[in-house]
């Protein structure tokens, strides 16, 4: 990821939404004449043996200077996740309703509903990772750090907001950053409702004490699909309502992700209906900055959910309670 966009080999990707090996013909010379000049100027085989001979023969202090400095150069090349809106259908406290206080919100399985709910969201498999970084320190992972995720199912609905799924609390949960600053959510492919592109949710607190209060969070943001893969899901049965939806955007036209199209916060994604998805984003936050994403104007209302660059986000079908 570079401030100007996804690259490969320091090269842009000219279709940012697709994987790297569906950018084009042109693009795909350009890998194998790189490559072959690297192995022209090294000599082949016998060239990168010498080069390789050449590094075993470094100081432990030459290797722990190049370590630095790459670690520095990371870090100064990490772009924030923008920060969006959390509305209209967070369920943080912001709007009147909160789950987060809730026993059995911690978890990673996020598809059913818990507590005196029961219901289980249909449609394809879809597990996700964040790892979530902290830019003031040089890129470190966010080890301990809590994140809440929420999305809507595949009917476009969101729980405990729309009709008909109002007493239910599917598809929202926390949980902790290990180590490595990963969490891992397994839920179901998301719908394309009219006036967003497939999208999830997810705030970024310092740790799971905090979740409960709102003006603890870190960043509020989102999480895009690739078009490549929202056609395929979308050709399967159960999302056929968003076919119509998904062809009347972009993700420049999305009035969220519409401002840099998505560019920071576009998953890499794999897998097949068949098997479910798995889609990965890293989530690096200057946690020396205040947080710009806030409340959906109104309180939440339907229609409300804008970005960053403001705008109403659409409404899911059988909308929410106004």
């Amino acid at each position: 990821m570079t401030p100007e966009g996804p690259a490969y080999q320091g090269r842009l990707l000219p279709h940012p939404e697709e994987e790297v090996v569906d950018q084009g013909l042109g693009f795909d010379l350009g890998t194998l004449h790189s490559r072959r000049g690297i192995l022209g100027l090294l000599g082949g085989v016998g060239g990168m043996a010498a080069l390789a001979a050449c590094g075993s023969g470094s100081t432990p202090a030459n290797r722990a200077s190049a370590s630095a400095s790459s670690s520095a150069s990371a870090a100064s090349s990490l772009t924030e996740i923008p920060d969006e809106t959390n509305g209209p259908y967070p369920a943080d406290g912001t709007n009147g309703v909160n789950v987060l206080d809730k026993d059995g919100i911690v978890r990673q399985d996020i598809r059913s509903s818990f507590g005196d709910s029961s219901k289980t969201a249909q449609g394809i498999p879809f597990t996700f990772e964040l790892t979530v970084l902290d830019i003031v320190e040089g890129g470190e992972p966010m080890a301990g750090a809590a994140v809440y995720a929420w999305q809507c199912d595949r009917d476009g609905k969101y729980s405990l907001y729309s009709e008909g799924v109002e007493d239910e609390n599917y598809l929202r949960g926390i949980q902790v950053a290990d180590s490595q600053g990963r969490v891992t959510f397994v839920s179901v492919f998301p719908a394309c409702y009219p006036g967003r592109w497939p999208h999830v949710h997810f705030e970024v607190y310092p740790d799971l004490d905090s979740v409960t209060d709102y003006d603890e969070r870190l960043s509020t943001s989102q999480l895009a699909v690739p078009k490549k893969v929202c056609d395929t899901v979308f050709a399967t049965a159960g999302y056929e309502s968003s076919v119509a939806n998904l062809a009347q955007l972009t993700l420049k036209t999305d009035n969220v992700f519409g401002d840099d199209g998505g560019v920071h916060q576009l998953a890499a994604t794999s897998g097949s209906p068949e098997a479910g998805y798995t889609a990965t984003l890293t989530v690096p936050i200057d946690t020396s900055t205040e947080p710009t994403g806030g409340n959906a104007p109104g309180g939440g209302g339907p229609g409300g959910e804008s970005g960053s660059g403001g705008g109403p986000g659409g409404q899911p079908p059988s909308g929410a309670p106004r």
